[in-house]
């Protein structure tokens, strides 16, 4: 940020749900700031819960909110009941939707878009494709400026019906030419849309927080897992995520570590089914549900290797959470994967994308050595932790927003 657009901090706090140092409310030094009122719209709500979204929208949110801006996160009832009007400083506003895989989000976003119109808004800021097809709403029936983040390419995701991607497809092509400014979360997706569309998109990466190690304790008593002799997936159990791909190539590995499936059903419980009839038999597969707080953070901190095996991504949180608390990783070489790892070799292992053979390979290579590895980790969480900043990310973001409400 340029020197004056600086703002000052009064006095940092520490978040203890977060367990992060949030700073406190900032004070304007430049002549023309003004706090902005923004309404995000398309995650499922706050506190997350599950959900990369929903997690890159609640760090993101609750730094803006530090430094001043009054936001507003409209959140689903399917997502959990919403309890209390503030969290972290975001005030959260619940608004009812239709319970069903393919009106859920596209309701809850029309319906959040004409309650947060008439609140008047500066800036309303759409998270990913879908909830992207009603921003002409703001753009015509107010003087709100509209932002949409790019997460992923949705419309690429294999949950979808030939018709749900249809209708993908058309979120897609608005999200080139709707939106007064867009935002992408990986530097593929930017230039992925500077092709396409021939419009300027920001890249601003998701961030990681510090990571907090927990002793073993619920893995071992729950689950039956040995601290550093378990592999772990992270992650919504969909297709894109190819965790049917990962439990066959683990199936062929012998020994004695096991495989913690953490996730669970995003309107795919058949394919859920079909995931636990696959790991039938092998007692080495432990599927735990979702995950967050202390539970994930002792999965993270105990894992022996942590595997990505994802054919679709933006640029996935658990990723970057894996690698910053040191743990090797295997992952596919899509595009986003390699903008994180780089490379292959000692504590980040690159697979050829759907190949399972490669996978069974690259597994092996991470096992053999865990000394090894480990070192390689390390160098690799440095690098993450050190170039993946939410704080950052919040500070470009609110740049953005101020150059638009002055236009």
């Amino acid at each position: 940020m340029a020197a004056n657009d600086q703002v000052t901090t009064e006095v940092d706090h520490v978040d203890q749900q977060a367990q992060v140092v949030v700073p406190r409310q900032r004070t304007p030094q430049r002549t023309g700031w003004r706090p902005l009122h923004v309404a995000m719209i398309g995650q499922k709500g706050m506190p997350a819960t599950y959900g990369g979204v929903e997690r890159h929208v609640e760090e993101m949110a609750s730094r803006l909110a530090s430094l001043g801006h009054r936001i507003t996160v409209y959140c689903r009832d399917s997502y959990g009941e919403v309890t209390e009007p503030m969290y972290r400083g975001v005030h959260l506003r619940r608004v009812r939707t239709v319970a069903s895989k393919h009106l859920d989000a596209i309701v809850h976003s029309a319906a959040s878009s004409l309650v947060a119109i008439r609140s008047r808004p500066d800036i309303v800021h759409y998270h990913g494709l879908g909830p992207g097809l009603v921003a002409p709403l703001p753009r015509v029936l107010s003087r709100a400026k509209v932002v949409q983040t790019v997460h992923g390419l949705d419309n690429h995701r294999s949950k979808w019906s030939r018709v749900a991607k249809a209708v993908l497809g058309t979120a897609y092509w608005m999200s080139g030419y709707v939106p007064d400014a867009r935002v992408a979360v990986s530097r593929g997706l930017a230039t992925h849309y500077a092709d396409r569309f021939g419009r300027l998109t920001r890249y601003q990466p998701n961030g990681v927080n510090a990571p907090v190690h927990v002793p073993p304790d619920q893995i071992v008593e729950r689950f039956g897992l040995t601290p550093g002799r378990y592999a772990l997936l992270v992650g919504r159990l969909v297709p894109e995520k190819a965790a049917d791909m990962l439990i066959r190539a683990f199936r062929r590995l012998p020994g004695d570590h096991r495989l913690a499936v953490v996730g669970g059903s995003s309107y795919t419980d058949e394919f859920v089914a079909e995931l636990k009839e696959l790991a039938a038999g092998d007692p080495r597969v432990v599927f735990t549900g979702f995950a967050y707080g202390d539970l994930l953070a002792e999965l993270y901190s105990h894992a022996a290797v942590f595997v990505q095996p994802s054919r679709v991504e933006g640029l996935p949180l658990t990723l970057l959470e894996a690698a910053s608390y040191g743990v090797p990783i295997v992952a596919s070489d899509i595009s986003p994967h390699v903008e994180v790892l780089e490379r292959d070799g000692h504590g980040r292992r690159l697979f050829r994308d759907g190949d399972e053979n490669d996978l069974v390979s690259a597994l092996e290579r991470a096992l053999a050595d865990p000394a090894a590895e480990r070192r390689g980790a390390k160098k690799l969480a440095e690098r993450v932790l050190d170039e993946y900043n939410w704080d950052a990310a919040a500070r470009e973001l609110e740049r953005l927003y101020l150059d638009l409400a002055r236009r």
